[in-house]
């Protein structure tokens, strides 16, 4: 069987568990290698060509139909607690109801770089769907730190993903290793750039890492928030359910981390980060006819 760049692939090793897109094929010491993206999963992986196989349409749909229940689900969820939410500051904006007040929010502004452009594409859509302020950026992993002050400076986000592809290599050193990891060096180092512009951890909220990311050094850098605590693979959706989770609590609230965790895909082995201040701003009064006008 020919498997060719952008095919959808399993790896036979594995059972097949994860989808994913075919990078690149080339040749590593006499041996024919493909670099995988995982589908969701944001994970890359090198594997022998003679261990992929091309998933059938049958199957692929299946797997993707299983992964956009528990997406589904999970956004159900996460809509929920914002409801919650909302529910709770009109209760406190108008005095348990007692007042009716014309008043308007202000959601915190996310800039999310992202290492993969199909990714952030469907990021981007979740950002939309919730009402999240967002500017998405594709930025290779390498170039992040080198670029990410000049974006801090034009975009001045109040909260900062820096994510994409990563994975953690046995065979280039312990867990413990920085330098055994695809990306996590690339990370840290964003986060210590964004850091050097924006020090306090309230007035810029990050998160960083994917999968299988060095959690420590990325906490340790500066981020709020990270991944991965156990070195597992998170869903490529996690990062947006934690960002708007901070954009969208009152910058008077402290986030509970558990509270933030419990309504991603992946929960508290792949994600997880320090007590944090929402980022959400209440004013008044709102100007409905000027609005019209405009």
């Amino acid at each position: 069987m020919t498997i060719n760049i952008m095919d959808i692939v399993g790896r036979i090793s594995y059972r097949c568990d994860i989808l994913f897109r075919v990078i690149d094929i080339r040749e590593q010491n006499g041996k024919k290698m493909a670099v995988l993206f995982g589908e969701d999963i944001r994970l890359v992986a090198d594997a022998p060509y003679e261990d992929l196989i091309v998933i059938n349409q049958a199957d692929r749909m299946k797997i993707e139909q299983e992964y956009r229940s528990l997406e589904e689900q999970s956004f159900q969820l996460f809509r929920q607690d914002i409801a919650l939410l909302r529910e709770k500051q009109e209760y406190e904006v108008t005095d348990g109801y007692s007042k009716t007040l014309n008043y308007f929010q202000i959601p915190g502004r996310v800039l999310h770089l992202d290492g993969d452009p199909s990714y952030l594409k469907k990021c981007l859509s979740v950002y939309d769907k919730i009402g999240i302020p967002v500017t998405g950026i594709h930025c290779n992993e390498k170039e992040m730190p080198m670029k990410i002050g000049q974006l801090i400076d034009h975009y001045r986000p109040d909260i900062l993903v820096v994510t994409g592809h990563d994975a953690y290599s046995k065979s280039k050193g312990k867990k413990s290793d920085i330098t055994a990891y695809r990306h996590s060096r690339e990370f840290v180092q964003t986060v210590r750039e964004a850091r050097k512009k924006i020090p306090h951890l309230d007035q810029l909220v990050i998160f960083a890492g994917a999968c299988q990311s060095h959690f420590e050094s990325l906490i340790h850098a500066g981020a709020n928030f990270a991944s991965s605590p156990s070195r597992v693979n998170i869903h490529a959706l996690d990062p947006v359910y934690i960002v708007a989770k901070v954009s969208l609590t009152p910058f008077m609230e402290r986030i509970n981390v558990w509270d933030i965790l419990r309504n991603t895909l992946t929960g508290e082995k792949g994600l997880g980060g320090i007590e944090t201040r929402g980022v959400l701003r209440t004013g008044m009064p709102f100007n409905n006819e000027q609005l019209n006008e405009s």
